[in-house]
C-alpha cells in the first residue's frame, strides 16, 4: 500500500484529500503544518508528499528544502499545492527539487491523477536504476536508436520526457503533447527542461529529428523531401530552413560533403 503525506493547513481541504486517498486504497497521512509534516515524513517515509506552499508555520519551500537535505527523504517526490503560480514560483520550486504543481482550487480527480502519474513515474525511474545494462540487446538496436544515444543527456528526472520524444519524434508533436504524456503542466515542463538542460522541449524534438535526418542522409539515397517527411516535417522547405540553421548548410550540400569525405578516405 502506497503512503501519501498531505501537508495542508486548511483543515477542510486536508480532510477531503485524506478521505479520497483512503477511499482509493492509499495509506493517507495528514499534517496541519510544515513542522509536523517534516516529522511525519522522516518517521513514515511516504512514497509521495503533497504540500501546500503558503502556510503560517513553515512554508512549502522551507519544508522541501529541509526534506531534500535529509538523505532519508531527499528522493521522495513532492507535489506543491498553490493558489497562484508564476514563472518565478516555478523556477524556485524546481531549483529546490519539486516534482509538480497543483493549482488550487483543484478537483479530487485532478488531485488523484497527479498523484497516480507521479507515483508511476517514480516506479519507472526505480526500474531503470535497478535494471542491468543489456549489451546484447544494445547491439540489436536499429540505426535510429543508435543515433539518439548521444542526443539526450543523462538526466533521470527527464527520462520520461526523452523517452516520449524518442518514441514520437517523427510525428507531429508539441510541448503540450509531451507535457500531457509525462504528467506535467506545459509551463512547469518548460522551466524544468530549461533548468536541467539549458534547452527547450521544442529544441530537443528538433535535435532528435535532425540526428535521424543526418543518419538517413548518410546511409540512404532517399530524397530530401522523403527524409523530411520521415523525421516529422510535412513541409520540406521548413525542414531545410531548420537544417540550415543548425548546420550552416543545406541537407543536399551536407550529404555531398559527407560523400566527398568518404571517397577521399577510400582513395587515401
Amino acid at each position: 500500500m502506497k503512503k501519501v503525506l498531505v501537508i495542508e493547513d486548511e483543515t477542510q481541504t486536508r480532510d477531503i484529500f485524506l478521505r479520497c486517498l483512503t477511499f482509493e486504497g492509499f495509506c493517507a497521512l495528514g499534517a496541519e503544518n510544515g513542522s509536523v509534516g517534516i516529522k511525519l515524513a522522516q518517521t513514515h517515509l511516504p512514497d509521495l508528499i503533497v504540500c501546500d506552499v503558503m502556510m503560517p508555520d513553515l512554508d512549502g519551500h522551507r519544508v522541501l528544502t529541509t526534506l531534500r537535505q535529509n538523505s532519508a527523504t531527499a528522493a521522495i517526490p513532492l507535489i506543491f499545492l498553490t493558489a497562484k503560480v508564476t514563472m518565478a514560483d516555478l523556477r524556485q520550486g524546481m531549483q529546490l527539487g519539486a516534482d509538480d504543481y497543483l493549482i488550487k482550487p483543484c478537483t479530487v480527480e485532478q488531485f488523484l491523477s497527479a498523484i497516480a502519474i507521479r507515483l508511476e513515474r517514480q516506479e519507472v525511474l526505480k526500474r531503470a536504476y535497478s535494471e542491468e545494462q543489456q549489451p546484447d540487446s544494445d547491439l540489436s538496436e536499429d540505426s535510429s536508436a543508435a543515433s539518439s544515444s548521444t542526443i539526450f543527456p543523462d538526466c533521470p528526472k527527464l527520462m520520461p520526457v526523452f523517452e516520449f520524444i524518442e518514441a514520437h519524434y517523427n510525428q507531429t508533436i508539441s510541448l503540450s503533447d509531451v507535457a500531457q504524456a509525462v504528467g506535467y503542466s506545459p509551463a512547469y515542463l518548460t522551466s524544468l527542461v530549461q533548468s536541467q538542460t539549458g534547452r527547450t522541449v521544442k529544441r530537443w524534438i528538433i535535435e532528435r529529428r535532425m540526428a535521424q535526418a543526418r543518419t538517413l542522409l548518410m546511409d540512404t539515397t532517399q530524397s530530401i523531401g522523403t527524409i523530411a517527411e520521415a523525421v516529422g516535417y510535412a513541409d520540406v522547405s521548413y525542414f531545410i530552413r531548420l537544417f540550415r540553421q543548425l548546420h550552416s548548410t543545406s541537407p543536399h550540400v551536407w550529404r555531398n560533403s559527407i560523400d566527398s569525405r568518404s571517397i577521399n578516405a577510400q582513395a587515401g
